[in-house]
């Protein structure tokens, strides 16, 4: 393969103004302009990404930290993060939590892990970091931006929305569906945003006037099975209810296929809302009505801002982001009520978050 020292003595230059030409950054005069770039051509040299770095002085990739590589929450998201770093002609390296050690641990591994390949700046997406590991992270805070959690030492890189809200809706759109006996499956109580969902969930039902404390509610982990088992445990508890809310799509996913095996019909016997609105909902059978969380807007944002850091560019950053309830077949009204759901933009709300 040919080297930047075979563009330099072909074009008969010194190294230094072949290496400006290839970088774009330097005065070069136009005909020896003209000469590197026909010693480029003739040679089909092309610079290695380690030789752009040395150019550049800069790594020209961006780390992305993500607790699980599974399921269909965190690959879109990747997919948006990845496309827009190619695009702007730099590169993604993911990081996710393996090893024997807890949630904490394996972040605290990861993000070292690819602050020790040279990124330029991280993504992550943790709630498992105290507010002391950030600290430790000295001066490399600055360049970094966290996707769907608050850090207190990151102030004005932090890029999530209002999960409270979301749970509110979750509830208002089965209350407003005449559903009055509804279960719930959370996620783990250890994750902060999991906690904010249900709680608005709860507080919802509570300003309706109902009675929390009969709510029948069981902890998952956000996976298809956990929602399957957590589905079959109602059923087999015999809860009267009529409705169900998963704080996540997956587990709501699981939690239907149950229920078709075990014979009952969503919507008619018992309807299901999920959250996220991840596409797996779109293709769930019945289609799942779930709350729209906006992770392409905030995902966006995010980017942008870290680009701002690293980079010195000047992209737009946004710090508002709607959340609403997507509608489908899987959230009907309840058997007996005379509830007359409200208009589907009676819905949508907009919660802030920096």
């Amino acid at each position: 393969m040919a080297t930047i020292k075979d563009v330099a003595r072909l074009a008969g230059v010194g190294l230094g103004t072949a290496s400006r030409v290839v970088s774009g950054k330097g005065s070069v005069s136009p005909a020896t302009l003209e000469r590197v770039r026909k010693a480029i051509d003739e040679l089909g040299f092309r610079p290695s990404h380690a030789a752009r770095a040395l150019l550049s002085g800069t790594s020209r990739m961006v780390g992305v930290y993500i607790p699980v590589l599974s399921g269909t929450f965190y690959t879109p998201i990747l997919q948006i993060i990845d496309t827009e770093l190619r695009a702007a002609g730099l590169h993604m390296v993911v990081a996710f939590g393996v090893g024997l050690g807890d949630a904490r641990n394996q972040a605290i591994e990861g993000i070292e892990f690819l602050i020790e390949r040279g990124c330029d700046g991280l993504i992550m997406m943790t709630s498992a970091l105290t507010d002391d590991d950030i600290a430790a992270l000295g001066a490399k805070r600055r360049t970094i931006v966290s996707l769907n959690h608050d850090f207190a030492d990151l102030p004005g890189q932090c890029f999530t929305v209002d999960h409270a809200l979301g749970g509110r809706l979750a509830a208002r759109a089965l209350l407003d569906h005449g559903h009055r006996d509804i279960a719930v499956i959370a996620g783990p109580n250890a994750l902060v945003d999991n906690v904010a969902r249900v709680d608005g969930f709860m507080h919802e039902l509570l300003a309706e006037g109902l009675d929390t404390d009969k709510v029948w509610i069981a902890e998952s982990d956000f996976s298809p099975q956990g929602g399957w088992l957590a589905a079959k445990a109602l059923v087999e508890s015999k809860t009267p209810c009529t409705a169900l809310f998963c704080a996540n799509d997956e587990m709501a996913v699981g939690a239907l296929s149950y229920f078709q095996e075990a014979g009952i019909s969503v919507p008619r016997d018992l309807s299901v809302i999920g959250y996220d609105d991840t596409p797996s909902a779109e293709f769930a059978a019945p289609r799942l009505t779930s709350v729209h969380m906006p992770w392409r807007e905030m995902t966006l944002a995010g980017i942008n801002a870290l680009l701002n850091r690293c980079y010195d560019l000047g992209r737009p950053v946004a710090r508002t982001f709607p959340v609403s309830v997507t509608m489908r077949a899987s959230l009907a009204t309840a058997a007996g009520s005379k509830a007359k759901p409200k208009a589907k933009a009676k819905t949508k709300q907009e919660g802030k978050k920096t």
